[in-house]
């Protein structure tokens, strides 16, 4: 970075207290998403100290928040204070301040202090998309742009781009150590703040802009994806590994859906991509000079997971090949972004799985989402249907916002088509009428409970209300004969089930200051910000009787999954949150509520690919299959939560070890590698002489003969 533009950042970002120029007396910022203003942040720069207002509503649902914070001379925070509301409603007040060497901060997620002869820098819990440019300031004045932070971790700056913005010289820079993905801050010429972009696994990217500049939304979108793009691709240059010769995996138990067992130990050849061989492991047997050996140390093989719930990213693609998931089901998208991420995927620019495409459609509503297609009459819709068929998408996901008399010809449509019906059950509709007017499958358990708790007429499930209000089902009967109505439906018309059990633990069960259960395997590898953002309460539960309705509301989500699976209802593992390891707290839920291990190792697996089409060629690992598989240290036939241990992913005989992604992104790894021995040098070559002297072939081998 050069001195002159660093200098430049440095007097321009907050901080009027420094001595340098100082921002208006008031700063405002827009809060756009796909194009649409939802929200705004208004900051206010005094000497030493500023005032922060954030606020905005998407999907029904957003945060009000009220920032103030004292600045050091050097522009550090030494208070700190966050007021207001989470997404969905849950209480913020968080406080950090340090005076004479002493730090102390309480928030959602914790409570501490710590000795500090100077002004530490703090990373806020619930704070503002501001805090970006505050973190900023501090970086640019330190070694290399890193710190050490509280409560722990460290941040670092880095530049990434110059370039221009609707004829503004704009500068990008990425702040690493935050957030799963780092956030991106654009500042202008003089150093001042001009966005920040931030995209999240599996949402839509959010950008705060300066006001008055919303017309640049499709620029800094257009920029912050090709940022993306770049720090994928050189991830995948480091990371995926592949190989001439053929892989041999050897000494590992493979996993059989048939029998939801394990086999005996066994060694798999890969080659080109295809499963050639499934063999028994012969310890004495020497290793091959002329094959790639991977030793499995007896671990467990296991054909590739798939999460059926995605609103897949180029962020989100090395996170789920880590976590052991080679197939995703995109429920929803920026329709152009997902084509082009699966383009680039496929011809091996960037991580990511095999992804089969959901074309979202959306009604018209102050609550609608702003990703996939809102037709604005039903003629539109049948139009957009076709749309979707002409360019490949394996089904039609209904929204919200949908008017509820055009599900039916919207589904009439797609099914004539060859594609099927998901998705959320539309406002002021009951589940009922939804698979009796065509709905191949019903995703989210809160949206099918729902139906049965909520006057479906008059309560508007296009809020958060869709969250909130499953503190009711606490008092569901399922024998109730409401509910073994809506049962008999879906056994009737062989209904699917989407039920993302995962994300309702966390939206219903995080409490502030407490590591959710199924976050506790995992939670301490992460950043520090997504450490903290776990440990926060997403609802209001203020008083007991609240916290007591809402853990009994989702007991009947476990419930309903058991019976579900007892009537015999097809039920489809997925998170809604592309985090990768969300995928294995999803499949410890089933357990949790009651279905063997082995049973739902095989719903993740060939279950899901008989589902697709596609089990002919994927969902189990048999010669000739494609090699789609990971390799897990223990036994989760046994032990379910042994399926966090993935040491190995590949991905059509391409080899990614999670601890080389996991690193990459800030992220301490959960299981070392497999020890591997590379072929001898040129086996390649002496394989193509040897069969070419033999037969009297000319070609080498691989090239002309396949």
């Amino acid at each position: 970075m050069g001195h002159r533009r660093a200098a430049a950042l440095l007097a321009g970002l907050a901080l009027g207290a420094i001595g340098g120029p100082a921002l208006a007396a008031t700063e405002r910022f827009s809060v756009v998403s796909e194009g649409k203003t939802v929200g705004h942040m208004v900051v206010d720069d005094r000497p030493a100290a500023q005032d922060v207002r954030f606020d905005y509503r998407n999907n029904g649902r957003g945060p009000t928040l009220h920032e103030r914070l004292a600045l050091s001379p050097a522009g550090i925070p030494t208070s700190w204070t966050v007021e207001g509301t989470t997404a969905f409603g849950g209480g913020v007040q968080e406080a950090y301040s340090w005076a004479q060497g002493h730090a102390t901060w309480r928030s959602q997620a914790d409570q501490g202090s710590a000795e500090a002869a100077q002004p530490p820098l703090y990373v806020v819990n619930d704070g503002t998309p501001w805090s970006t440019a505050v973190y900023a300031h501090v970086l640019l004045k330190r070694p290399n742009h890193t710190a050490d932070v509280l409560p722990k971790g460290r941040l670092r700056l880095s530049e990434l781009r110059r370039t221009t913005i609707g004829k503004l010289t704009v500068t990008a820079y990425a702040l690493d150590g935050v957030n799963l993905q780092p956030d991106i801050l654009i500042t202008d010429r003089a150093g001042k703040l001009f966005a920040v972009y931030r995209q999240d696994p599996g949402s839509a990217p959010q950008i705060v802009i300066r006001e008055g500049r919303e017309a640049d939304f499709t620029a800094l979108q257009a920029l912050g994806k090709a940022l993306a793009i770049d720090q994928a691709r050189a991830l995948q240059a480091k990371a995926a590994h592949r190989f001439d010769t053929p892989i041999r995996i050897k000494n590992v138990r493979v996993f059989d859906p048939q029998t939801e067992a394990l086999t005996e130990p066994k060694s798999v050849v890969v080659f080109r991509g295809r499963i050639s061989a499934v063999e028994p492991y012969r310890p004495a047997a020497p290793d091959r000079p002329d094959e790639t050996v991977i030793d499995g140390q007896g671990g467990t093989l296991i054909a590739g997971l798939h999460d059926m719930h995605s609103h897949t990213t180029v962020q989100s693609g090395a996170l789920y090949l880590a976590a052991g998931v080679t197939t995703t089901r995109d429920m929803g998208n920026d329709n152009l972004a997902l084509l082009d991420l699966i383009q680039r995927i496929g011809a091996g620019e960037t991580p990511g799985p095999h992804i089969v495409r959901s074309g979202l459609l959306e009604g018209r509503s102050p609550y609608s989402t702003t990703m996939g297609l809102l037709p604005a009459t039903l003629a539109e819709a049948i139009t957009d249907v076709d749309r979707y068929a002409d360019r490949g998408y394996w089904q039609i996901k209904i929204y919200n916002s949908m008017t509820p008399a055009w599900v039916k010809p919207i589904a009439a449509e797609a099914h004539r088509l060859g594609l099927r019906v998901a998705g959320h059950i539309p406002a002021f509709m009951s589940a009922d009428q939804a698979v009796e007017d065509g709905y191949d499958e019903l995703t989210h358990a809160n949206l099918l409970m729902l139906s049965w708790i909520l006057d479906t007429t008059k309560e508007d499930t296009r809020t958060s209300l869709r969250i909130t209000a499953l503190s009711r089902a606490a008092k569901l009967d399922f024998a109730s004969p409401k509910v073994q109505a809506t049962l008999a439906l879906m056994r009737a018309h062989n209904t699917a089930f989407d039920p993302t059990a995962a994300i309702m633990e966390r939206l219903m069960l995080s409490r502030a200051g407490q590591v959710q259960e199924g976050d506790q395997p995992y939670l301490d590898h992460m950043p520090i910000g997504y450490q903290r953002f776990r440990r926060r309460s997403f609802v209001d539960v203020s008083n007991p009787a609240a916290d007591a309705a809402f853990r009994k509301g989702f007991d009947k989500v476990l419930e309903l999954i058991r019976i579900l699976d007892q009537q015999g209802t097809r039920i489809l593992p997925g998170t809604d949150d592309p985090s990768g390891f969300t995928l294995h707290r999803e499949l410890e839920l089933y357990v949790k509520a009651g279905l063997a291990p082995g049973k739902v190792l095989r719903m993740a697996t060939l279950d899901c690919d008989r589902y697709l089409g596609r089990d002919q060629d994927f969902g189990s690992i048999a010669r000739g299959k494609a090699a789609d598989l990971i390799l897990v240290a223990g036994d989760p036939t046994r032990n379910i939560r042994d399926i966090r241990q993935v040491r190995m992913t590949m991905k059509g005989g391409v080899v990614y070890f999670p601890s080389e992604l996991y690193q990459a992104m800030a992220i301490s790894p959960f299981a070392a590698p497999p020890p591997l021995r590379p072929a001898a040098a040129g086996a390649q070559k002496v394989m193509s002489s040897q069969l070419a002297g033999a037969s009297g072939l000319q070609s080498g081998f691989g090239e002309d003969i396949d």
